[in-house]
């Protein structure tokens, strides 16, 4: 099967103290070891970036699977919280927290939209499995 779409991003420098851009520009973003790292912090590091399109992934796929379910959601938005964490053998792992918060629907049809696009979205098939996911949704 073809790729629908393929994004293509480099980055350089020192690793955590660097740049990554895509190759058409349009992303072009400093890196730096956060402070809380013991870095310098002052730029956008890569838990923020796979934050950023983790939400940005999984607010697609609820709104997807909304329509299909003609759900009507209003509102909506979705907070990705990445945590880096240690291993025992010295190494690092991702956790990440997804919160849906939306309008328009109950509690019950909330829930069983954000469980449906953690089945949908590209980054929890990706992460499913490999890393601590877990979902939750808020109605306002």
């Amino acid at each position: 099967m073809s790729a629908i779409y393929t994004a293509v991003a480099t980055a350089t420098g020192e690793g955590r103290d660097g740049r990554s851009r895509s190759d058409d520009g349009l992303l072009d973003v400093e890196l730096a070891v956060p402070k809380e790292m013991g870095g310098s912090g002052g730029a956008t590091n890569p838990e923020q970036l796979f934050a950023a399109g983790y939400a940005a992934c999984f607010h697609s796929a609820l709104k997807l699977v909304a329509r299909r379910d003609k759900a009507t959601v209003a509102d909506s938005a979705v907070v990705a919280e990445v945590a880096l964490l240690p291993t025992d053998d010295g190494g690092f792992r991702l956790g990440v927290a997804l919160h849906a918060e939306m309008s328009g629907v109950d509690q019950a049809t909330a829930d069983a939209l954000v469980h449906a696009a953690h089945q949908v979205c590209p980054y929890s098939n990706a992460t499913r499995g490999n890393i601590d996911v877990t979902v939750d949704a808020t109605v306002a």
